[in-house]
């Protein structure tokens, strides 16, 4: 009897109790085992369309056996959101860019690519860990020893990000590969959650309600708040003994 892995998948997007626009987007493709958020550039023109841009693209994608295609697909796509959303800036006369924060998998295995500060986290034994690095003027300050990490999330400069999709000529994409195993859960989030939220309290949200933890975290955060745009995606990786196809499979 076969054992293998698929996912289910869930996700959320909430504009929050501050924001007339929601600048987030959001993705979940459990049967491609691809789950993506992107959050639009606060303050800049079009980040909606930014974030969306980058959605569009990557659920454009088409299956790939082999996780080295698979990430160049992944690359490629958000190269082309890139180059849309660079086009569309010089058409605006503006600065228009996005975040993105992406996790492919195969199998036991996985791939995080991500610019700004959208964050994917691993829950394994009820311990969250975060896979991803902010690319921030705040966690430069923090890696030089400047600000405790605690200190960092409600600093003033929380939003100033170094890196994003759209900004900048060329594309930087920073790049993680993580081991996964069954009944593992991936969280990936906007600063819209980690803001409002410690780490504890999402860590005990996920723990307690698993793949139907999303609604819960973006009520938590509007209980707090919510003074930004707020996005959760939640992968869950199970065994189905019925699966021939690893790592790939529908939502249940």
């Amino acid at each position: 009897m076969s054992t293998d892995l698929f996912w289910r998948a869930a996700g959320a997007s909430d504009v929050g109790k501050v924001r007339r626009v929601n600048e987030d987007a959001w993705l979940a493709r459990p049967e491609l085992a691809l789950f993506a958020v992107a959050d639009g550039l606060g303050g800049h023109a079009r980040g909606d369309f930014a974030s969306r841009t980058v959605v569009e693209e990557l659920a454009g994608l088409s299956a790939e056996t082999d996780l080295d295609r698979r990430e160049a697909a992944v690359r490629a796509a958000l190269g082309r959101a890139h180059g849309r959303i660079r086009a569309e800036a010089g058409r605006q006369g503006a600065s228009i860019g996005t975040t993105v924060a992406a996790l492919l998998a195969r199998g036991g295995e996985a791939v995080g690519l991500w610019a700004g500060d959208s964050r994917i986290y691993r829950l394994r034994e009820g311990r969250l860990e975060p896979l991803t690095r902010d690319h921030s003027t705040v966690q430069e300050m923090v890696d030089r020893g400047l600000l405790a990490p605690e200190e960092a999330r409600l600093h003033p400069w929380r939003n100033r990000i170094t890196r994003a999709v759209g900004t900048r000529p060329q594309l930087e994409l920073e790049r993680r590969t993580v081991e996964l195993r069954a009944g593992d859960l991936v969280l990936l989030c906007t600063d819209g959650l980690t803001g409002p939220l410690e780490e504890k309290a999402i860590a005990s949200l996920l723990v307690r309600h698993r793949l139907a933890a999303v609604g819960p975290l973006i009520a938590a955060t509007l209980e707090h708040g919510a003074p930004d745009n707020v996005t959760v995606v939640v992968g869950e990786l199970l065994v189905d003994p019925d699966r021939t196809v690893p790592g790939l499979g529908p939502a249940r």
